[in-house]
């Protein structure tokens, strides 16, 4: 039998998706629950109240609360997106566990309230699809890959600056931006999350190229 040799390039894989020695060369066991890590750690806590503090904000937009406490919750919320990765790399506690709420939060939490501003007619229904169908496409990549290596990918930097972008879109429709600002907000936005889905399809592509399944090894 000829044996098969497979080198992946230092420079196949870019930068922001995952580093060259996490692509195994075959197909991982399924991860256990104890291979995800420990749960119960400060920055997962922190992911899991992002979106407990999304969910009076969801209200209070849709009964067109108080101002001042759905702009106080949103920023406890994008305060803890900002700790969270420092405190897991600070504490030394990074999980996958970790890589799977602070992403999960992530889109949940942005959902939430860019579906209650479509709701209100603040933010227009085109942007909600765009946002939702991106997440989709994405988390069923993620699971794609996560069957096929065991691998569980990281955010990459373009998907949290397209989050942080969301962010500024809700903020400006919030406080009634005027429409050249507006329009601005939701076309840089759309351009940011096109730019980073076109990033995570390519780490997809890449990794599932270059990794082989234990069934097609031998």
């Amino acid at each position: 039998m000829t044996e098969i040799n497979i080198k992946i390039s230092e420079d196949s894989i870019p930068d922001d998706s995952i580093p060259d020695d996490s692509i195994p060369d075959e197909m991982p066991p399924e991860p256990t629950d104890s291979e995800l890590g420990q749960f119960w750690t400060g920055a997962n806590v922190l992911s899991m109240l992002r979106v407990v503090l999304v969910i009076p904000v969801t209200y209070l937009i849709v009964v067109d609360g108080p101002l001042l406490w759905i702009l106080s919750l949103l920023i406890l919320a994008l305060t803890t997106d900002y700790l969270d990765g420092r405190v897991a790399r600070w504490s030394q506690s990074v999980s996958n566990w970790g890589k799977l709420l602070d992403p999960f939060a992530d889109k949940m939490g942005g959902l939430l309230v860019i579906s209650a501003l479509t709701y209100v007619d603040k933010l227009p229904l085109w942007f909600f699809v765009t946002v939702l169908g991106r997440d989709l496409l994405i988390i069923l990549g993620g699971v794609i890959i996560r069957r096929r290596t065991g691998i569980i990918g990281m955010s990459i930097l373009s998907g949290k600056l397209a989050v942080s972008a969301i962010a500024l879109t809700v903020l400006a429709a919030l406080l009634h931006a005027d429409p050249p600002v507006m329009e601005f907000s939701l076309w840089f936005t759309t351009g940011l999350l096109v730019f980073s889905y076109l990033r995570y399809l390519g780490r997809f592509f890449k990794m599932y190229a270059t990794v082989i399944p234990a069934s097609d090894s031998n």
